[in-house]
């Protein structure tokens, strides 16, 4: 099964990628660290269930990577975004099998956390990066449980696409989460709607 464990916001930088979440929510993002794997740094904001925002993009810093960014960072441009949502699995070798085109396993780690990531060859997820990058926790504890809660609740996430019901079709039975939403549309995009003490957000 499927569950989903965080959603990301792409930058060119990571300064952008994290202002522009924060202007949506009105909340700042707390710290989060580097991946050497991939050469990208984050920041991070715990939701409620468990669930988190991430904000992420290449690190100029960092030694090049020798292989694709995750996320398409390689190719990725223009305004910061919401851009991709991330599902945990508890087996990625299963997963994999059921489902190739989100990638090959890539452990990492960082401090005591450790996980493997899905990343195809390329970087670039299918649905035009839409396909939810999968994820499997080895670390007891996840990212998302580690992190305070905001107040933040993703109560949906509307994901948009010209093959939104192929998409939709191809998760059928194994995304066990009632919030994403597949609905077609001549643009590829993500959204999500957040809220919190009565007052509801959107983050695209």
């Amino acid at each position: 099964m499927l569950s989903l464990d965080h959603i990301a916001v792409l930058g060119e930088t990571l300064e952008a990628a994290h202002a522009h979440a924060e202007a949506a929510l009105g909340e700042p993002l707390g710290p989060g660290g580097a991946h050497a794997a991939f050469a990208t740094h984050n920041r991070l904001l715990g939701l409620e269930e468990g669930l988190y925002l991430e904000a992420i993009a290449a690190d100029p810093e960092a030694p090049p990577p020798g292989r694709a960014r995750w996320f398409g960072l390689d190719a990725f441009s223009g305004p910061p975004r919401l851009d991709k949502w991330i599902c945990r699995v508890p087996d990625m070798e299963a997963a994999l099998a059921d489902f190739p085109e989100a990638g090959h396993p890539v452990p990492i780690t960082r401090g005591d956390l450790d996980w493997v990531m899905a990343v195809p060859e390329d970087g670039m997820l299918p649905y035009d990066g839409l396909f939810p990058a999968f994820i499997e926790w080895k670390s007891p504890v996840p990212a998302g449980d580690r992190l305070p809660s905001s107040g933040w609740r993703l109560t949906e996430l509307v994901i948009a696409h010209p093959e939104a019901e192929a998409l939709a079709a191809r998760l059928a039975g194994v995304l066990d989460s009632p919030l994403p939403r597949f609905t077609p549309a001549a643009r590829p995009g993500l959204s999500a709607r957040l809220q919190r003490s009565g007052v509801t957000r959107w983050l695209s």
